[in-house]
């Protein structure tokens, strides 16, 4: 089991191709497996496939994608970090007339980010942006 003491955190480069997905959900669920006050892992994976998937899709090159988790005592955050310092688009609230069709396989992920996590952002870095979400800490039942 890991304890945390503080501030507990991994960083992992992931290649810029559709592989990355699987391989950041695995390392998400992974951070939060062990620890007695977590986030939900359900939707920490899904949001992190999300923004890697995002980051993979709208991004152009090859350079890598950096995947960063932070464990707090308050929850978790998640970053992903690439090389287009382009805003991905405005996680505090869809834009008039933008909201997504639910009949269409793609455009919901920045909808699940705002809703599921209790804050989102991104901010520009020195070689491209970071997209983040946290989620609150939660108590898992007794006995697990």
């Amino acid at each position: 089991m890991l304890e945390i003491s503080g501030l507990a955190s991994w960083r992992i480069t992931l290649p810029h191709t559709t592989a990355a997905v699987p391989i950041a959900r695995a390392l998400i669920r992974t951070a939060l497996a062990d620890i007695a006050v977590s986030a939900d892992s359900d939707t920490a994976e899904l949001l992190t496939a999300e923004l890697v998937a995002n980051a993979v899709e709208h991004t152009s090159g090859s350079s890598p994608i950096e995947l960063v988790v932070e464990l707090l005592e308050t929850g978790c955050q998640v970053e992903v970090h690439d090389g287009d310092p382009a805003p991905p688009g405005d996680l505090s609230r869809p834009a008039p007339g933008a909201e997504p069709d639910p009949w269409h396989e793609h455009g919901r992920g920045l909808l699940l980010i705002r809703a599921l996590s209790s804050d989102c952002g991104h901010r520009p870095t020195e070689q491209g942006k970071a997209v983040w979400f946290t989620l609150p800490a939660r108590s898992r039942p007794a006995g697990h």
